[in-house]
């Protein structure tokens, strides 16, 4: 009961106050009727807090998200069922799912009268412009009385994730090179083209079958060795992103890093597409791999939460990239460059890689002055410069760029680089 008076709404509390003021009156000027009144006052709101108080409900609630990952500015469904698990019927009931700020105003719903048993549903839509993992919920149920004189509230423990991963924009189909590349397990040999002699052969591993155990070299080795069975050549591909915070301006969804972060997941899904085996690097530590079995969804989950790290530095992202760098494609999408930089990165090219880079201009994100524009643009061409002279192919990404339009930039073949490269020279002769 105490708990039902502590939830008496500000009608009832208004009852009670109107109650003591009429039983004041009714004692100085002598009215019974008038405290009559008064005792009506004070036992509508307390008759309220008892209906209330020993309403016992059992009630049921799941919670469904169409679909869990939506893209940034996209709207997900939430559908809340309940049902009401007691023989008593109830009333009506208040229904509130408690929000983070960046999906919305939280949803207020009214829920008609459930009978014993009876269950029913109700839906609303969140929208979120910010990539991110959002909890949805817990539900709160208010139970009122038909006057509105007391308000209690029960809340379900029962959290939903919303995963908002980057916009994914298609990108033109262009012949990259580096397919059919890597190194491994998955790389095409030649077995046997010259005879029994010229096997390859690699150690004898638990389950493998026992003709192909390849005696000659079992002889020679002194470890049992079986025959390597040729394997096809694969497509590899490696998605870069660059999250050091000074590398990138501007705020909010449209900052220079939410592009970055936008065109990676649509490279990434991209590739896939193609058929690549796909591996995802950032500054922030992240380094996973897309399999059959998890498909696009591994990238673009750590995509919506890769966040700028102050602390990053190419050199780190570069030793990353390389400890388990085998070859194929690296498309990296790099923030502001110093020469330096773009020297580390160059290391990247070795081991037979096809490496293009999505270079953006972060600082066109901000409005500059004249000199500062002209100092801008002289970092920024001299960081492509040494790209293109350690073999790397560039793109230039200045604000406002679409990523479907500069996607075929990245296919040009050794001709138009070359062409590319000697127009930088011509510019760096001009500095």
């Amino acid at each position: 009961m105490r708990e039902a008076l502590r939830g008496l709404t500000t009608r009832g509390r208004s009852f009670l106050a109107a109650a003591a003021a009429a039983a004041l009156s009714a004692l100085i000027l002598g009215e019974k009727d008038l405290l009559r009144v008064a005792v009506l006052l004070v036992a509508l709101p307390l008759l309220a807090a008892g209906y209330v108080g020993r309403s016992r409900y059992k009630l049921a609630c799941t919670r469904s998200l169409e679909p869990h990952r939506v893209p940034a500015g996209a709207g997900a469904r939430t559908v809340l069922r309940l049902q009401n698990l007691s023989r008593l019927p109830t009333g009506t009931l208040l229904l509130e799912d408690r929000l983070p700020y960046a999906l919305g105003s939280r949803p207020r719903l009214v829920l008609e009268r459930l009978g014993p048993h009876q269950a029913s549903s109700v839906a609303y839509t969140v929208r979120a412009d910010v990539r991110g993992r959002y909890p949805v919920g817990p539900l709160v149920v208010r139970l009122t009385d038909p006057f509105g004189l007391c308000e209690l509230t029960r809340s379900f423990p029962s959290v939903d994730k919303l995963t908002v991963i980057p916009q994914v924009v298609p990108l033109p189909v262009v012949r990259l090179a580096g397919e059919y590349a890597g190194t491994g397990e998955s790389r095409a040999r030649s077995v046997a083209v010259h005879g029994e002699d010229d096997a390859a052969t690699r150690e004898y591993r638990h389950g493998d079958d026992l003709r192909r155990v390849h005696w000659r070299s079992t002889a020679r080795v002194g470890e049992l060795m079986v025959r390597r069975e040729e394997q096809p050549w694969e497509s590899r591909a490696t998605v870069v992103l660059d999250t050091r915070a000074h590398a990138h301006a501007g705020e909010g969804p449209t900052a220079s890093f939410e592009w970055a972060v936008s065109a990676a997941a649509s490279v990434a899904v991209h590739l896939r597409t193609a058929g690549y085996k796909l591996r995802l690097v950032t500054g922030a530590g992240v380094d996973v791999e897309a399999t059959e079995l998890t498909g696009d969804g591994v990238l673009l989950d750590q995509l919506a939460d890769v966040r700028l790290s102050p602390r990053s530095d190419i050199s780190t992202l570069v030793e990353q990239v390389r400890r388990r760098s085998d070859g194929g494609l690296v498309i990296a999408l790099v923030g502001i460059l110093t020469t330096a930089e773009a020297e580390l990165l160059c290391s990247l090219r070795g081991n037979g890689a096809t490496c293009v880079a999505l270079l953006i201009d972060s600082s066109t994100w901000l409005n500059l002055d004249p000199a500062a524009r002209e100092r801008a643009d002289q970092e920024q061409t001299s960081a492509a410069l040494a790209l293109l002279q350690g073999g790397w192919r560039v793109v230039r990404v200045p604000h406002g760029s679409a990523l479907p339009a500069l996607w075929p930039q990245a296919a040009r073949g050794s001709q138009g680089f070359a062409w590319r490269a000697a127009m930088a020279e011509t510019v760096s002769s001009r500095l």
